[in-house]
């Protein structure tokens, strides 16, 4: 078991439909500790692929994706959920499907954040149905640059996000894959992945 899997353990709680909250460490309170051991897993992994930006969608990404920017060096944008008045110029737009909390947002990036020459490590805390990803890769694409990485802290393998992101080529590490969960007793069942 792995540094996130014993942590899931320890503090996630298990509820009916699927649902695992890890709020008191991850996206509600932060263990500063614990995102930065994911950003140094992210770092290893994707180490050679020279990132130059590390995308990804407010707002529990973006602590994670703070934390493996230290690593890499490189700026962290993240898509926004809504446009402000301080949010001019040029956009890309992507719409997104978020299975918590069960609505579709149009998320927004400004163009002058994304170039052709751009490497970009996409980062997110959950990976469920896949959707915000593909928003994600879908931005990235209109932008003219490259994903080349993809990091995820927690993903429903239960669920068809991960399958159907790999099946498209792209290099995803989840530092955690939940292949069940029982409610009743709390258990999680992780998928064994070998070191990360």
């Amino acid at each position: 078991m792995n540094f996130l899997e014993e942590r899931i353990v320890k503090d996630g709680v298990v509820k009916e439909g699927n649902v695992l909250k890890v709020d008191s460490f991850l996206n509600h309170q932060m263990d500063v500790k614990l995102l930065d051991k994911m950003g140094q897993a992210f770092y290893k992994k994707f180490a050679e692929k020279q990132v130059t930006k590390i995308l990804t969608i407010e707002t529990s990404g973006i602590a994670i994706a703070c934390a493996a920017a230290r690593y890499f060096d490189v700026p962290v944008v993240f898509a926004k959920k809504s446009k402000s008045v301080n949010l001019d110029g040029d956009l890309y737009t992507a719409e997104v499907e978020s299975f918590t909390h069960k609505n579709k947002n149009t998320v927004i990036v400004s163009k002058k954040f994304l170039s052709p020459d751009d490497r970009i490590l996409l980062i997110d805390d959950f990976l469920a149905n896949g959707c915000a990803l593909q928003g994600l890769i879908s931005i990235v694409k209109d932008a003219g640059a490259q994903v080349v990485g993809i990091g995820i802290g927690v993903e429903k393998g239960f669920q068809v996000g991960g399958r159907m992101i790999r099946n498209l080529g792209y290099d995803l590490l989840s530092l955690a894959i939940v292949d069940g969960m029982d409610a009743g007793t709390g258990e999680i069942f992780f998928r064994e992945q070998g070191e990360i």
